[in-house]
């Protein structure tokens, strides 16, 4: 299997639509080198992606591209995200929408989701992170079908649904943060690997860390409390390399 393949059967099946084409995906942020990664985020997914750094531009390329999926910044230089969401929903488009916003107070992610997004993701954030919550989002309007049937992941007792978002062992419910539902999937989906600091980084943390290794030991700390509390443990340290889920 090559590098590429590895990667992307690390990451899950690819989603496309009902007649094999590509998802198509409008990325809305004023920020360049935000876009480009998300860009190649997204690309890498087997998706087809446009971008725009203004509100303006984004309906025009809307109306043109017909995207299943729009990543929608809220603060734009001329007219705001909720604006644009606003403007597509009276154009007579449901197209799920994932704002992303550096505000993180109730009242805007209130004001985001009854404005008619789907989902809401604050800055700083993983590519990951950004990526799962798409998918999700994708899944859910119907547009699109999976390579895989089955959105659960198991490993020995513990299990990850990547649609609902749902994790538990021996059927006991855990509930994990954004970031630690990832940080799991990425161990679960390349059990008894082991996965240096650098790989879990990239996976991760690809946007906001940049290399800062000493996050994923503290993540490594938050899973294993949640996870291997009172049971015997499945994330395993190997010294100098890096981090293995196996199962007990």
């Amino acid at each position: 299997m090559s590098t590429r393949e590895t990667d992307q059967a690390a990451r899950g099946p690819r989603l496309h639509k009902a007649d094999g084409s590509p998802i198509r995906v409008l990325v809305v942020d004023d920020e360049p080198t935000l876009t480009d990664l998300l860009s190649m985020a997204l690309r890498y997914e087997g998706w087809e992606v446009r971008t725009a750094g203004e509100g303006r531009q984004a309906l025009t390329i809307a109306r043109e591209f017909r995207p299943d999926a729009i990543v929608l910044d809220i603060m734009l230089p001329d007219i705001d995200g909720l604006q644009v969401l606003q403007r597509v929903r009276a154009d007579g488009y449901e197209t799920p929408v994932l704002f992303l916003t550096a505000k993180d107070s109730l009242d805007d992610r209130i004001s985001g989701l009854t404005a008619g997004g789907d989902d809401y993701v604050t800055k700083p954030f993983s590519l990951e992170e950004v990526v799962a919550r798409l998918r999700g989002l994708i899944r859910r309007s119907t547009l699109a079908v999976s390579d895989s049937t089955d959105p659960r992941i198991s490993v020995g007792d513990l299990t990850l649904d990547e649609d609902s978002y749902e994790v538990s062992r021996a059927g006991v419910p855990i509930e994990l943060t954004a970031t630690e539902f990832e940080l799991l999937r990425f161990l679960m989906r390349n059990p008894r690997r082991v996965l240096s600091k650098a790989q879990i980084l990239d996976r991760v943390w690809s946007y906001d860390f940049g290399g800062k290794s000493s996050v994923v030991e503290i993540y490594i700390s938050y899973l294993r409390k949640k996870v291997d509390a009172g049971r015997v443990p499945m994330i395993h340290t190997v010294r100098g390399a890096g981090y293995m889920l196996k199962t007990a």
